[in-house]
């Protein structure tokens, strides 16, 4: 892998002096679509003097992300890039169904060639930064924005968490699980216990709560509560042994599970799925967490969280103060096209297509 340091000026900067690790055979068009590089041995051969317009752009609302990654890609691995003119907009900004996002003029052999690559970086940082934007927008429908938590790292390949975190982060995520998805951010992840600790004293989640605030004592103590699928009750156990000193419970239950607390009262069955994390569960945990005085717990929710279902919790006013998310968010729905458009400035392109200028970019300089 090699290094790239990436240093812009004026309005594309949020990731100035940003190290990008790209694998070193993209050079060699490794990576790149074996027609682009037989275009480029052609254009080299037969027209190389002649310039082209390259456009880039999608079919969505959506919060752009991947530009600057991109520029990096370009200063490292297209040929003369001192000789190419590029416009773009900037990381996070909001994008409409065809606007031009960026724009490459110059001779195509100098950087066709990464023409697929350029479309996949987008894709993939867009959506997710997408993604993360409208989950956020979902978790503050109520008037109260409540923080949500990038978890997902145990959803896709490792090498993708620190473009992935940075693109969650300029969706409006405001923590993440990993230190590489805080990376480009300048953060560390955040995460206090998963089932494993309390499966190490035998499903007790006071005394594993016990071990995690003597070697973490700076931590914030969040406790997971649903391991022994008895939510209210393990909650009620670790507030009233940690008092103030427990911030928050977190309830990850599992989508095929019935938590007990519906088992010992049936009667509140039958109207409602009372499966995994439910609203009524989490309206009898605050209930129950109030009525002996731990108002300050805040309770944290993940598993199986999306767009739609806290959307829905939000409606209803379930008293939720942050969500965990993360299979959601890497779902890749946002594709992008690159068009050459004009040849030697003036218009050349497949029918249907056509070049679109758009005022809000600006100039890139290399």
């Amino acid at each position: 892998m090699k290094e790239i340091e990436l240093k812009l000026q004026g309005k594309i900067k949020r990731l100035t002096n940003q190290t990008f690790k790209f694998d070193r055979r993209v050079k060699s068009g490794w990576f790149s679509a074996v027609y682009f590089l037989k275009t480029k041995e052609i254009i080299e051969d037969f027209c190389p003097e002649k310039e082209v317009t390259m456009q880039f752009f999608q079919r969505q609302e959506a919060v752009l992300c991947g530009v600057d990654e991109v520029i990096a890609l370009i200063q490292e691995f297209a040929e003369k890039p001192e000789e190419l003119e590029i416009h773009s907009l900037s990381d996070g900004d909001k994008i409409s169904p065809f606007e031009t996002v960026m724009t490459i003029k110059g001779h195509y052999q100098n950087f066709g060639f990464l023409e697929g690559i350029i479309d996949g970086i987008f894709a993939r940082r867009t959506s997710v930064a997408t993604n993360v934007y409208n989950v956020v927008k979902a978790a503050g429908i109520s008037g109260v924005q409540k923080p949500v938590i990038f978890m997902g790292d145990r959803d896709d390949h490792y090498t993708q968490q620190a473009g992935d975190g940075y693109a969650a982060y300029i969706g409006g995520a405001t923590a993440q699980a990993t230190h590489a998805m805080n990376e480009w951010w300048g953060k560390q992840g955040m995460g206090t216990m998963p089932h494993a600790l309390i499966q190490m004293f035998n499903g007790d989640v006071v005394e594993a709560c016990k071990v995690y605030n003597k070697k973490f004592p700076e931590d914030e103590l969040t406790a997971l509560v649903d391991y022994n699928n008895d939510v209210i009750t393990d909650s009620l156990k670790v507030a009233r042994e940690f008092g103030s000193l427990l911030k928050g419970v977190r309830v990850d239950t599992s989508r095929t599970l019935i938590d007990k607390y519906f088992l010992r009262n049936q009667h509140l069955l039958g109207t409602f799925d009372p499966r995994g994390v439910n609203a009524e569960l989490i309206f009898a945990l605050r209930q129950a967490l109030d009525a002996e005085g731990y108002q300050h717990v805040k309770i944290v929710v993940t598993g199986g969280f999306t767009e739609k279902r806290i959307e829905e919790f939000e409606k209803s006013g379930v008293p939720v103060d942050m969500y965990g998310v993360g299979s959601s968010i890497l779902k890749i729905n946002i594709g992008f096209t690159g068009d050459n458009v004009l040849l030697n400035d003036q218009p050349q392109a497949k029918e249907g297509r056509k070049y679109r200028p758009n005022p809000r970019l600006e100039k890139v300089d290399l």
